[in-house]
């Protein structure tokens, strides 16, 4: 399993944490840019392989925006009692849990995965309610992600996606 990317929200909207395994994929369908004299192919250059270059601020906010929407519409077509589980690309697959603080687990995978959506409950009870609401030294809120990116999360996540979603 190809494991993309990871983002904590907080009920404010804001990206408290987020963590890259692997580059954006480039889309097969998109044009790529014909390469300059001089430059290779396989170069980072945005423009040399056809990316627009965007931050991770910016990947963040459209994540939250997309998740924003689809939950909205799910819950307005379907009732307050469905939920938003999952939404498949033909790039990727998004993986989302909600808690009920509102605090929102979203997973980018490949598309061949299955829910996640049991794992992500297993990283919000056993790694978020461990390691950064139960520290004392952490803020009760976390602007730009203080409190959240600290060493036993760090780790306890690694070896959690290493254990239980083999590559």
């Amino acid at each position: 399993m190809v494991l993309y990317a990871f983002y904590i929200f907080d009920r404010h909207t804001e990206c408290i944490y987020s963590k890259r395994w692997t580059p954006r994929p480039v889309s097969s369908s998109g044009k790529s840019a014909r390469p300059q004299s001089g430059s290779s192919i396989t170069s980072d250059d945005p423009v040399a392989t056809g990316r627009k270059g965007r931050s991770n601020a910016d990947d963040e906010k459209l994540i939250f925006g997309l998740v924003f929407s689809l939950r909205n519409m799910v819950q307005k077509l379907g009732g307050e009692d469905d939920t938003f589980l999952s939404y498949r690309t033909g790039e990727y697959k998004l993986h989302y849990y909600e808690t009920p603080t509102r605090m929102k687990f979203v997973m980018l995978t490949d598309t061949k995965q299955n829910n996640l959506r049991p794992y992500l409950h297993q990283i919000w009870a056993n790694l978020y309610v461990e390691y950064v609401v139960k520290n004392p030294l952490a803020p009760v809120e976390h602007p730009g992600g203080i409190g959240v990116a600290n060493e036993m999360f760090e780790r306890g996540l690694d070896t959690f996606i290493q254990a239980v979603l083999p590559a």
